[in-house]
């Protein structure tokens, strides 16, 4: 671990204008890591790298010689459109193009970083009812599994070429932003409530433990392949949803009915809204990584507070 800066060494980060990515940057630069970040646009100082996977990769791949790591972690947000044939195609070209892009060119630099962070999602999975799932459980059914498997495959390059690869399948992150962003001011208003009839689970993590598993895949080096980055003890909707309503001093009490969910996001609304994934953190556990926030509580007061 980097101590001063004689010592230190840097890590390149995707998507660090992102919820997590930014709560991943800020842990990196206290552990005493440099930062590199990508980004799509012209870079504005030394510390940023300028890509554009679709259209010619990483301008001057030579920067990234001698990296320690290389921390994947941009993408579309899968929920912040109706699922079109165009927005799929984004979907795929952000996720699976970049990780390919990336690790081609991680592959062919004379001295590539060491461990590869790629960030993946519990969809692999697909709706699989009241099964419990691990790393070991192959992947569901559907374009979001599809999409998921497709990503994870798109980091061979980079596993080819001697490099850790570590997929986190990320849960819903309960940070401010993301999902509870969207969600919390219609629980404060009292409008919150089940989605269908709110048996299907729910895998989850709390931001810090999110950013936690990244360091921790990032650091243990017998680590490779999937890893599922959920709190131990996930959640049906409805209990989600009371526990969100609590969190909020409000009750929640207005479910929304799967037809009119199916109504208004079309292909989403199954895949993501109402799929069912049991989704548990294994690997993690049996590496010795301990939660900040195990409980669903504890992590939406956490996250709300």
């Amino acid at each position: 671990m980097p101590t001063d800066s004689a010592q230190q060494e840097t890590v390149l980060l995707s998507g660090a204008s992102g919820m997590l990515g930014h709560a991943v940057a800020t842990a990196l630069e206290a552990k005493g890591f440099a930062l590199r970040r990508l980004v799509r646009r012209a870079p504005s100082g030394t510390d940023e790298i300028s890509w554009a996977p679709d259209a010619g990769g990483v301008a001057g791949p030579e920067q990234l010689e001698g990296m320690a790591a290389a921390v994947h972690l941009s993408g579309s947000n899968v929920a912040s459109h109706r699922w079109s044939t165009a927005f799929k195609r984004e979907l795929t070209a952000s996720r699976v193009n970049s990780t390919r892009v990336l690790a081609e060119t991680l592959a062919r630099l004379k001295r590539p970083p060491r461990v590869l962070i790629a960030a993946s999602a519990t969809g692999f999975y697909g709706n699989r009812g009241d099964d419990a799932l691990d790393e070991s459980s192959p992947a569901g059914h559907g374009f979001f599994p599809e999409l998921c498997a497709a990503w994870e495959a798109a980091s061979q390059p980079a596993a080819d070429a001697g490099i850790r690869v570590v997929h986190l399948r990320f849960g819903i992150v309960l940070g401010h932003g993301g999902a509870l962003e969207r969600l919390a001011p219609l629980f404060r208003l009292g409008l919150g409530g089940p989605l269908g009839n709110g048996r299907q689970w729910m895998s989850w993590i709390g931001e810090p433990d999110a950013v936690s598993a990244a360091m921790f895949a990032l650091e243990s080096a017998t680590l490779a392949g999937p890893l599922n980055a959920v709190a131990p003890n996930p959640a049906t909707n409805a209990e989600f949803t009371r526990q969100l309503g609590r969190a909020v001093h409000r009750p929640a009490l207005f479910p929304a009915p799967a037809f009119a969910l199916r109504v208004a996001f079309g292909e989403m609304a199954d895949e993501a809204l109402l799929a069912s994934a049991r989704v548990l953190p294994t690997r993690l556990l049996a590496a010795g990584f301990r939660f900040q926030h195990p409980s669903l509580a504890e992590a939406l007061r956490a996250a709300l507070g």
